[in-house]
């Protein structure tokens, strides 16, 4: 079981409950594609553009808006086992991490795109949990593209194609 603690900070789009019913499902879905046996934590927090560039300039020492910030709070060996030895995944549910994701630039993007706003929301999800189940795209293109394949597969099984 996954427990989600989901937190809307901003009042410039409108977060239905169709929405963040999409987004537990992303991470439920992200968690059991993954093969994951541990009783999973996450955080998501829905901010605005403002909120979000605070956060990346102040953790990654960007001064811009982004769409999607992943704060993970454990490592993986390339096996996909823990290696942070200070939680034991035997019983109590594991913080996995924090995903921050503004709204704004999420609905902008999802006019971009030309697909819809929970699309974009469940693709933002998608692409935070890989990161913090270990993945990243930024070193790789090879690792790019696994971990953008994982997403499409993550997000077709859910009938949230582009279309959507």
């Amino acid at each position: 079981m996954t427990k989600i603690i989901m937190e809307n900070e901003q009042s410039t789009v409108d977060i239905t409950p169709e929405i963040e019913d999409v987004l537990k499902k992303v991470i439920e879905a992200s968690l059991e594609y993954e093969n994951c046996d541990f009783n999973a934590e996450v955080s998501v927090t829905i901010a605005d553009n403002e909120q979000i560039r605070e956060l990346n300039k102040k953790y990654r020492n960007i001064d811009s808006t982004t769409d999607v910030l992943s704060f993970p709070m454990l490592y993986f060996d390339e096996n996909g086992n823990i290696i942070d030895s200070e939680y034991d995944v035997d019983g109590e549910d594991i913080l996995l991490g924090d995903i921050v994701i503004s709204a704004e630039r999420a609905a902008e993007q999802a006019k971009e795109f030309g697909h819809s706003f929970k699309r974009e929301m469940a693709f933002l999800t998608v692409h935070s949990m890989l990161h913090l189940l270990g993945y990243d795209h930024v070193d790789s293109k090879e690792d790019e593209k696994t971990m953008f394949a994982k997403q499409d597969e993550i997000l077709n099984k859910l009938g949230l194609t582009r279309e959507v």
